[in-house]
């Protein structure tokens, strides 16, 4: 069959397995959000704001508090102010001091410990929060004296490596009364010490310094010496 002259094309509709072609849709003009979700979108960001602070501030906390009940119950950092401890610690180094172990047991011989000052020293003039820092010497019961450049524990002498120079000063022989301690500087000719105030009480002492970090150089743990005795005879003190 001939189409007709004038007459329009057949459809493609009209053919076998013809595809239609798909007509082309506008994509609509994007438009401003209504009002109400604008306030609500708003509202959501700044709740999910202040809950972002919240939290923060709980972490924030948190942490403050453990800072806190750490340096109270366990640890504490404190710096060398004096001389009194050369040449074991030098001026402007910076320790930890922990305070669990004499929870446990009774400071050690040998021991750099930390204290508030004692009555004595607060008639001097001193107050409660200038702490001090010396080595434990003499224990409850032992009987100490500086004689001859030397410190007697019980009769016998000390051998002291660690300290600058030999006492240039004389003690007379005095025994530590039960829950004290006697403690001394490690520059011995220039410490005020129990060799010039007297006893520590235990219960003044805050902690035992165990580690020094700074000056980086000079970093590490800081260890107990074995204060040994010689063998000197006690007779040697008459001389």
């Amino acid at each position: 069959m001939t189409t007709p002259p004038g007459d329009p094309p057949a459809s493609n509709a009209s053919l076998p397995n013809a595809i239609e072609p798909s007509p082309t849709v506008a994509s609509p003009e994007p438009s401003e959000a209504p009002a109400g979700d604008r306030s609500d979108l708003e509202t959501q960001r700044s709740a999910s704001f202040w809950k972002t602070q919240r939290e923060n501030g709980l972490v924030l906390a948190i942490a403050l508090a453990l800072a806190l009940v750490i340096r109270l119950f366990v640890a504490e950092p404190r710096y060398i102010p004096s001389d009194s401890m050369v040449p074991t610690l030098q001026v402007g180094d910076r320790l930890v001091v922990e305070k669990v172990s004499y929870r446990l047991h009774p400071p050690a011989q040998g021991d750099i410990v930390v204290f508030d000052p004692p009555t004595q020293l607060q008639q001097l003039g001193y107050t409660t929060d200038q702490a001090f820092i010396k080595r434990v010497i003499g224990q409850p019961g032992q009987t100490v004296q500086v004689h001859l450049g030397k410190v007697w524990i019980d009769g016998k002498p000390l051998t002291e490596p660690y300290i600058a120079e030999p006492p240039g000063y004389e003690m007379r022989a005095v025994t530590v009364p039960p829950g004290h301690v006697f403690v001394m500087g490690d520059n011995r000719n220039n410490s005020n010490d129990s060799h010039v105030w007297g006893f520590l009480p235990v219960e003044n002492i805050i902690g035992r310094a165990i580690f020094r970090f700074y000056p980086i150089a000079r970093f590490g743990r800081i260890e107990a010496p074995d204060l040994s005795v010689s063998a000197l005879h006690p007779a040697a003190l008459s001389k």
